[in-house]
């Protein structure tokens, strides 16, 4: 098996383009927003949308990718750059910040995916790997309680994400306890 070719630099903005592109169209008309409307909101041709996407579906699965590896890689990113416990605290803000205003988006894109479909199932495994590594480092740091597992890091973001309703102020407010619930005890 080869490797693909790398893209082209113009390809790749066009590619990036096409997805911030259609991420809004998801957004403001569901899945089923026009992918000719895409195109031209993105400044490409119909052939180029559908030379990177030849299908609604991979366009889908594409948006939903980038949304989860660009919340995965924050979890590497804040292990790198800032002590375990802070790096979780961070990146769970970060996950409550995209359930909060993604959230429509994300239910509406996974409810259009295959969920046998290899993205759908190398997402799930981006992002419980995430929470995994933080979880893991953040309580050999002694900061986080040992008997909290990566799934409920999950659940407990969207959870927050949901109840907050829209509202950052109650968000930060019920994240701020959630966090307070997650850290190791003092003896």
């Amino acid at each position: 098996m080869t490797a693909p070719r790398p893209m082209r630099a113009d390809a790749r903005r066009n590619y990036e383009r096409i997805l911030v592109t259609a991420r809004e169209a998801f957004r403001e008309h569901g899945p089923d927003a026009p992918l000719d409307d895409i195109a031209r909101r993105a400044s490409v041709g119909a052939g180029t949308l559908y030379r990177h996407f030849p299908t609604r579906e991979t366009l889908i699965e594409a948006v939903y990718r980038d949304d989860i590896e660009t919340l995965s890689s924050a979890a590497h990113r804040l292990l790198e750059e800032h002590e375990p416990g802070e790096a979780l605290e961070l990146w769970m803000r970060e996950q409550v910040a995209f359930v909060l205003h993604k959230r429509g988006l994300a239910a509406t894109l996974k409810a259009a995916m295959d969920r046998d479909s290899e993205t759908f199932a190398a997402c799930k495994t981006l992002i419980n790997d995430a929470a995994t590594v933080l979880l893991s480092r953040a309580q050999e740091s002694g900061a986080i309680r040992d008997d909290v597992r990566p799934r409920d890091l999950l659940l407990l973001g969207h959870g927050v994400g949901v109840a907050a309703e829209g509202s950052d102020e109650t968000a930060e407010r019920l994240l701020t306890v959630l966090l307070d619930g997650l850290r190791r005890p003092k003896p």
